[in-house]
């Protein structure tokens, strides 16, 4: 393991517990990662304003990524480096596709997001993500701009069935993905944590070989396949952890932390 030179590793369900929490044990793992060099980079599918106040209790970051792929910023100035963007007109076709299906929205503008209509959903991301929702009804209405993603929520099954449709449909056009059960997203086509993570090697100066990746759901998938090494949680969804290189333990375990600690720094870690 004496080759890798970074780690980059999804939030949700994989760095943070359940509680949204960065533990005293991961964020002391990080802080010896970096001081012999070592070099992080978080991943996720949050916007960045979202991933904030996570990347401040983990810094130094050499450069973290954002809306899967999307954006990518500064770790040490939090400025941007790179966006992707799909036009006006092919978000209107997305969130007419959302129409389709009457399905939740939402999509994203300087510190909020904007939401089509009330209820659970919109409370309970507001109460995640830590950002402002505006109701706005009709998206198709409201967006008159570029975007770097659209999010709609339904059940887990309409979910899946929806993402097989809209693979389909948006193919060679968006990047469609799903991060949780109950959520599917549109990013632009070339906008993906893969994509992203190569990019970010080349300005740190290192090969994606020299990078392990961890994650847990299908939007790190891209990630995961570029890295030299992948690791999927072990509360990962099935298809990640079968197509990765191995398996740590869970994000309520500290998994993550507890593999650089032993493969990386080599201190004993408990599994």
């Amino acid at each position: 393991m004496s080759s890798f030179k970074a780690a980059a590793f999804d939030l949700d369900d994989t760095l943070l517990r359940d509680d949204l929490s960065v533990s005293d044990y991961t964020a002391g793992v990080f802080r010896r990662l970096t001081d012999t060099g070592f070099l992080l980079i978080p991943a996720s599918g949050r916007a960045q304003l979202s991933m904030l106040p996570f990347v401040e209790q983990i810094r130094p970051v050499a450069l973290y990524i954002a809306c899967n792929g999307a954006e990518i910023w500064d770790g040490a100035t939090d400025q941007l480096i790179s966006r992707e963007t799909f036009s006006m007109e092919l978000g209107c076709e997305i969130a007419e596709f959302g129409k389709e299906f009457s399905c939740y929205a939402q999509t994203y503008e300087g510190e909020k997001f904007f939401f089509n209509e009330y209820g659970l959903y919109a409370d309970r991301y507001a109460a995640a993500s830590m950002l402002t929702g505006e109701y706005v009804g009709d998206l198709t209405k409201f967006i008159r701009e570029p975007r770097t993603k659209i999010l709609m929520m339904a059940e887990p099954d309409k979910i899946s069935m929806m993402l097989s449709e809209a693979c389909r449909r948006f193919e060679n056009r968006v990047s469609v993905t799903s991060s949780k059960p109950h959520f599917l997203e549109f990013n632009p086509l070339r906008a993906t944590k893969g994509i992203a993570l190569s990019a970010a090697a080349d300005r740190l100066g290192i090969s994606t070989e020299q990078i392990v990746a961890f994650g847990d759901s299908l939007n790190d998938l891209p990630m995961l396949q570029e890295a030299g090494l992948s690791v999927a949680v072990a509360n990962a969804r099935p298809v990640v952890r079968n197509l990765c290189d191995a398996v740590c333990p869970c994000n309520q375990e500290d998994g993550v932390a507890r593999f650089l600690a032993k493969h990386i720094l080599c201190e004993e870690a408990l599994f």
